[in-house]
């Protein structure tokens, strides 16, 4: 199997937070805006569509009322994570793009199947991503697509995806698109693209996901 089906990375939503929330509640620069990435809005709205996705998900996924509520607690930070992997998905597209790395969508399901065979079948992928990194069903092959471009662009870079030149592309990426995060959902730091107060890593390898 190829190097690049043998390991998948995944842009994890469970972020552990080093600093608290920030309070502000934004400024005249961000009305309805969660974030401007590129010159594009990500909205507030569209934010809480994803979030809303998360939790229909893990609502689904369990049996009672009591085990959705202590999923809600041990994720209650997800509004800020989803964001944070809302913008990175960008400044990820950006690199990839710049770099010429293009994906198919006969790639994707190609890792998806070997991911499934893995994994157990479709719905134990769907249940892997969902628990892990907080990915729900509907963005599963977003995701994987995502993974592959990543995984690529190291490539093309001579490198892999925990090495300092792969990240030097992201942070260049990052200048690029001169993010700039509503106060509220906390700050940005180009120089290592993911908000200040996040300490864990955005890509993981999960190849032994299982």
């Amino acid at each position: 199997m190829h190097r690049r089906r043998r390991t998948a990375l995944v842009l994890s939503a469970v972020i552990v937070a080093a600093a608290p929330l920030l309070t502000a509640c934004g400024s005249d620069a961000h009305p309805g805006a969660a974030a401007i990435v590129g010159g594009q809005r990500i909205t507030v709205a569209q934010l809480q569509n994803r979030v809303n996705e998360v939790r229909q998900a893990q609502r689904s996924a369990v049996a009672d009322e009591t085990q959705y509520q202590q999923i809600v607690a041990r994720t209650s930070t997800l509004t800020r994570d989803t964001l944070h992997q809302m913008v990175l998905d960008r400044v990820l597209e950006h690199a990839a793009d710049s770099a010429g790395v293009k994906v198919t969508r006969r790639e994707v399901q190609q890792l998806r199947s070997e991911m499934e065979q893995r994994t157990g079948g479709a719905k134990a992928l769907e249940t892997n991503w969902l628990n892990q990194f907080g990915v729900p069903p509907q963005r599963l092959d977003e995701n994987l697509r995502l993974q592959l471009k990543a995984q690529k662009l190291a490539e093309r870079l001579g490198t892999d995806t925990s090495r300092p030149d792969f990240w030097k592309a992201l942070s260049k990426a990052s200048d690029e698109l001169d993010i700039d995060l509503n106060p509220r959902y906390g700050s940005w730091d180009s120089r290592q693209p993911s908000r200040v107060e996040a300490k864990t890593p955005w890509l993981k390898d999960v190849s032994a996901v299982s």
